[in-house]
């Protein structure tokens, strides 16, 4: 990439991602390898970055860098996420919420380096500015994200509870993958849930001692067990072996008053709910394909989508990927806000519409006063 002119930290960025989009042989020990590598790289940036700041040129440039990293977070990043996502179908909340976390730090710090080790002209003050930036962004908004999104309502509640659990990787197997659970208290196995047919106990571990799965009777409480399944089975399991995550009080109002059938029809809850926002061709679709469709071919856990009076939420997805359970909150988790900022395309639209049928409304009623 170098030879030819462009960019390497965008070329390995770009290669991450394919290779983290496939399923690649060894992934365990690649991600274990690959974490280690991260905090090492950390560590030694801001060694680096320790060494070459100097403390005593700061009071010099305090107030400009200040001021530079308070335009950087609240004037600069907010408007160049607004305008990125503007095309985009982005509430308000998630709009903001990806404007403030824009957290200055490793490329901040690489790219200020720079000056200083070509010895140009004032790069130190540049790298000094960069330095200033960086810890006010680490301390204003990386202290700030949690409480924000809670703030936001962008928390998603947990899907289960605490699990022990580790992956190991085996050579030539590629279509399994060998799994480690610990059974813990609370957890669904040990209330004497079978485990599926499609899963391969092969060995429990108990007070030291190994023993088959077939021999081992009544699963007891931190076991060890072994087992080989498809990779598109896991999650399955994780249920099995995890206990029941904690209900927190506003769970029921994210994942919706109540719960239908991914198979009900689009037209039956426009006739219950209605008028619903869908479209005719929408009208005789299920609401698992009508879902998909307005989130571009993919579902998830937790995603929703508003229809009006109605929004319905994806509570739970198969091992396939398809849509299992759809709840349906009647009152909107994200009441629509008075300020005028971070609106997509859609809003926007319906926003210059409000104004201007109130404007003329009030022109029609200036003229029928001077009547």
């Amino acid at each position: 990439t170098g030879l030819i002119g462009g960019s390497g930290f965008l070329a390995v960025y770009v290669a991450g991602i394919y290779a983290g989009s496939r399923k690649l042989p060894s992934t365990v020990s690649i991600k274990r390898f690959q974490d280690g590598m991260t905090w090492l790289a950390q560590i030694v940036m801001f060694l680096v970055l320790g060494l070459l700041a100097t403390p005593s040129q700061f009071p010099q440039i305090l107030l400009p860098a200040v001021l530079l990293a308070l335009f950087l977070v609240f004037i600069a990043r907010p408007i160049a996420v607004w305008l990125c996502l503007l095309p985009f179908d982005f509430t308000q909340r998630e709009t903001g919420f990806i404007a403030w976390v824009g957290l200055r730090g490793a490329v901040s710090i690489l790219l200020g380096i720079v000056p200083v080790v070509g010895a140009m002209e004032n790069g130190q003050t540049f790298f000094n500015t960069a330095f200033i930036v960086v810890m006010i962004s680490l301390v204003l908004q990386g202290w700030t994200i949690k409480p924000l999104a809670k703030r936001l309502g962008l928390i998603i509640p947990p899907r289960i509870g605490a699990i022990d659990k580790v992956e190991l990787d085996l050579p030539g197997t590629a279509n399994h993958e060998l799994l480690a659970y610990r059974v813990v208290a609370g957890s669904p196995v040990l209330g004497g849930e079978r485990i599926p047919r499609w899963a391969m106990p092969s060995l429990v571990i108990r007070d030291g001692k190994s023993m088959r799965y077939q021999y081992a009777g009544r699963l007891r409480e931190n076991d060890q067990v072994y087992l080989f399944i498809a990779p598109t089975y896991s999650k399955l399991l994780d249920r099995l072996f995890a206990t029941e995550a904690p209900v927190a009080e506003d769970d029921g109002e994210f994942f919706g008053t109540f719960a239908i059938s991914p198979s009900t029809h689009v037209r039956d809850l426009d006739e219950a709910y209605g008028p619903l926002s869908i479209t005719d061709s929408e009208r005789g679709k299920t609401v698992a394909e009508m879902i998909t469709q307005r989130l571009g071919g993919r579902a998830d856990y937790a995603d929703r989508v508003r229809l009006g009076t109605i929004v319905l939420i994806v509570r739970d997805i198969d091992e396939l990927g398809h849509i299992a359970k759809v709840g349906v909150s009647m009152e909107p988790v994200e009441p629509a806000t008075t300020w005028p900022i971070f609106l997509n395309l859609r809003e926007l639209a319906h926003a210059t519409r409000d104004y201007l049928r109130q404007k003329r409304a009030a022109a029609r009623g200036d003229v029928g006063g001077e009547k």
